[in-house]
């Protein structure tokens, strides 16, 4: 019965990414965030940073940017989809990169490991 369930659970999570991925429209992406933050670097000053996975990406990276009408609630993971463009003459220190939420995709509790 276990596995029925844990099946079915994953079919569905299989099933969503997939829809989700194929309404993605050009310059935006598919990221998964994780349910909490962790210290990061960003040249001398330590921040907390969102550690995200893109669309089919097994490793969680550290993100560095803010992603503008997101808002992180710590312990839900998150399946958002989001526009990427190039910011023209950024300053030195800051990335050229700038997201905007599209969508929040999912927004699920995270279980204890």
């Amino acid at each position: 019965m276990k596995k029925i369930i844990l099946s079915s659970i994953l079919s569905i999570g299989l099933f969503a990414s997939c829809a989700s991925t194929k309404e993605l429209k050009q310059g935006e992406e598919l990221l998964t965030v994780a349910p909490e933050t962790r210290e990061c670097t960003a040249g001398v000053a330590k921040m907390q940073c969102m550690m995200v996975k893109e669309a089919n990406a097994a490793e969680w990276q550290y993100f560095y940017n803010q992603i503008e009408g997101f808002e992180h609630e710590p312990g839900y993971e998150y399946q958002i989809i989001v526009s990427k463009s190039e910011i023209e003459n950024p300053p030195a220190d800051a990335s050229s990169l700038k997201y905007k939420l599209v969508k929040v995709v999912s927004k699920k509790l995270a279980t204890m490991k």
